[in-house]
């Protein structure tokens, strides 16, 4: 049945429609505008080729789970939030589950759903980066929290009194000779935030080659992989829609119960 995939994010929400195996029309709508009339998920759904009859969401920003239930009523439709305590296909060994991030939750369904058996590493990029590491043996066990590429230059605009708020991380950077304040800045995210990126995974896959774990899978995912697209020493996946394959993996798991 199609199927109506949200992913509330910090500063977007996700959405897309599964049907016949595919997603229509993904789309991201600003996490205020969630419940707007004219440009939030209402909108999102008439223009939809064919009517969703279930939605399942994950949430990161609880003020807005009331808001998409409200939402999901006035389209006719029961949502079903993806939580720790669902029927998720692999285990979880991280000692407090109630802690993870319901979309490092899709991210992991995702990733054991597309590699069955292997160890992957899941690394996501919003406005947070966020690394799932999943393992045959031990399923979800845990993970790494870092800041975002928006959130490094955010920070540099509110906490000093001069420099501006730079806001264009994609445009090609070719040369790391800062001409201009906003050029030194995008050189300091944008290659600094890949050298972070390496850092870490260099640190896990050393990590899981220690426990003698086979080679892990890479998957990019999130709204700002092209930061790091190109940049990492490792071959990787990309998959920027991860969450919503991990959410719509769990409803069906989950959906005996959600009749």
């Amino acid at each position: 049945m199609p199927l109506l995939c949200v992913d509330i994010g910090n500063t977007h929400v996700h959405v897309a429609l599964e049907h016949e195996g595919g997603f229509v029309l993904p789309h991201k709508i600003p996490t205020a505008l969630l419940d707007d009339s004219d440009r939030g998920l209402r909108a999102y759904v008439a223009t939809l080729p064919h009517a969703p009859e279930a939605l399942a969401f994950c949430s990161v920003v609880p003020a807005a789970t009331p808001r998409l239930h409200a939402v999901a009523a006035d389209l006719g439709l029961s949502a079903w939030q993806l939580t720790y305590k669902a029927d998720l296909g692999l285990p979880i060994t991280y000692p407090t589950p109630a802690e993870i991030g319901q979309d490092r939750l899709a991210h992991a369904i995702g990733a054991s759903t597309l590699y069955p058996g292997r160890p992957v590493i899941v690394i996501g990029l919003g406005t947070a980066v966020t690394f799932v590491l999943v393992t045959p043996e031990g399923g979800y066990e845990g993970g790494i929290l870092a800041p975002g590429p928006a959130l490094v230059t955010r920070y540099l605009h509110e906490r000093t009194a001069q420099l501006p708020l730079v806001t264009d991380l994609t445009t090609p950077i070719t040369s790391v000779v800062g001409k201009s304040t906003v050029d030194a800045i995008r050189i300091g995210a944008v290659i600094g935030f890949a050298g972070l990126i390496q850092a870490l995974l260099d640190a896990v896959l050393a990590e899981f080659a220690a426990r003698k774990l086979p080679p892990a899978e890479i998957i990019l995912a999130g709204g700002a992989v092209q930061v790091v697209e190109g940049r990492l020493r490792q071959p990787v996946r990309l998959i920027p829609d991860l969450v919503l394959r991990g959410l719509a993996a769990a409803w069906r798991l989950n959906m005996p119960a959600n009749r």
